[in-house]
């Protein structure tokens, strides 16, 4: 099977001309849905448009396909957000559950804010979930981690910093 040059591969342009098919087709194959498939496949283009550079390919397949598993990756993170989130929902009474709109913006944020924190160690991450979500005081953090008052704020701190140049 001959494979495109590697002229076509210098762009994303070419790079989505030569191997989009079948980039659509490795994703279909693990994910077993072809509409899943296809839009994966066009995430995995729109994040090297918004890349920096894309860097001259010797393996445009190879290539692709790390891309790719990092799109996959965030898709079934975001599905396993959506469902514990969905799963949070069902736990309230339905008084308070609150209308398709405002669930739907709470999942967004919910996700930018997954994203955000993303890198970050464990423990700074689920000290700011456990202050900023579920409101804990610093010594119910610190307790609920096992860590000082200081750490808890050395924590803190990182995650505020994080926020505030996503800005």
């Amino acid at each position: 099977m001959s494979h495109p040059s590697s002229d076509a591969s210098s762009t994303v342009e070419g790079l989505y001309v030569a191997h989009q098919s079948w980039l659509t087709g490795w994703l279909r194959h693990r994910l077993g849905c072809p509409h899943s498939a296809a839009d994966l496949a066009q995430d995995t283009f729109v994040r090297l448009l918004t890349a920096r550079e894309t860097p001259p390919l010797r393996e445009p397949r190879a290539f692709l396909t790390t891309v790719a598993k990092r799109v996959l990756f965030n898709h079934y993170r975001r599905q396993d957000l959506e469902r514990a989130y969905h799963q949070a929902l069902a736990q309230l009474p339905e008084a308070l559950v609150p209308s398709e709109e405002y669930r739907a913006i709470i999942l967004q944020t919910l996700t930018e804010l997954d994203e955000l924190l993303d890198d970050l160690p464990v423990a700074v991450k689920r000290a700011f979930l456990l202050a900023q979500v579920d409101g804990l005081s610093y010594g119910e953090i610190a307790s609920e981690l096992n860590i000082s008052i200081a750490t808890v704020k050395r924590h803190l701190g990182k995650a505020a910093l994080r926020c505030y140049f996503a800005l």
